[in-house]
């Protein structure tokens, strides 16, 4: 029987941290490079419709590798008192599919504005009051009881394991996308803010990678999304009632 590695003590949730660590900083090295390049399309493709959603799912990579660390390395952690070999590739494995359903989901919006020519070629929307209706609908997503039940699961992954820990490799392939669906849960909004202000806007989806990881490790993770909240839907409203 060919043995399986095993890292002793913290090194297993170590190893872990670098790797979300080393996967995220490839992922905005390919969104960096990218930069501007992806434009509306005249005509979409199937090669054209396959790059948009290697874009978001990449996206989505580079901006959740870093929020879902820690919860990787409790996993790690815990796996290893209780079951035997390594089954932290097939929890973050569910984990981005739930983030790739997510992908497809955005690809096919943004092939439906792009046919309704409501795309700049910035691929932001080109109408500022329906980008602000965007902003508005995120802001007050927020303040739902799903959104907050969501982040609960999300800011505390200890609960969540207590209550959803499957033995086996397939067990940690159904937790992670059980997890996964929990964070698309609380952060699409957020993520559709990018049809608003461009996409490709690497400030934003820095900034907005920024807002995720605070609700996420934060002890005031609900606050800082109720003001973040706030502020959105303040800025949608402005936007809608002058548009630029």
């Amino acid at each position: 029987m060919a043995s399986t590695l095993r890292l002793p003590g913290k090194a297993a949730e170590l190893a872990v941290l670098a790797g979300a660590i080393g996967v995220s900083l490839i992922a905005w090295a390919w969104l960096w490079h990218m930069g501007s390049a992806s434009a509306p399309y005249a005509a979409w493709t199937t090669t054209d419709a396959a790059l948009t959603f290697a874009m978001w799912a990449v996206m989505m990579v580079a901006m959740m590798a870093g929020p879902v660390a820690p919860a990787l390395m409790l996993f790690a952690g815990m796996q290893r008192t209780r079951d035997r070999g390594s089954a932290v590739p097939m929890f973050a494995c569910g984990y981005a599919l739930a983030w790739v359903g997510f992908s497809a989901a955005a690809t096919l919006a943004q092939w439906l504005l792009d046919r309704a020519t409501m795309l700049t070629p910035d691929m932001a929307l080109a109408n500022a009051r329906v980008g602000g209706a965007i902003l508005v609908i995120a802001g007050v997503y927020a303040f739902t009881p799903l959104s907050t039940a969501c982040l609960r699961h999300c800011q505390s992954p200890l609960g969540f394991f207590m209550t959803h820990w499957r033995d086996g490799a397939v067990g940690a392939l159904r937790m992670g996308m059980r997890h996964g669906l929990y964070c698309v849960g609380c952060c699409w909004a957020l993520m559709a803010i990018l049809f608003a202000v461009g996409v490709m806007n690497l400030a934003w989806v820095a900034l907005l990678t920024l807002l995720v990881l605070l609700q996420k490790v934060s002890a005031s993770s609900a606050w800082i999304a109720r003001v973040a909240g706030a502020v959105l839907a303040l800025a949608g409203l402005a936007m809608i009632v002058n548009p630029a």
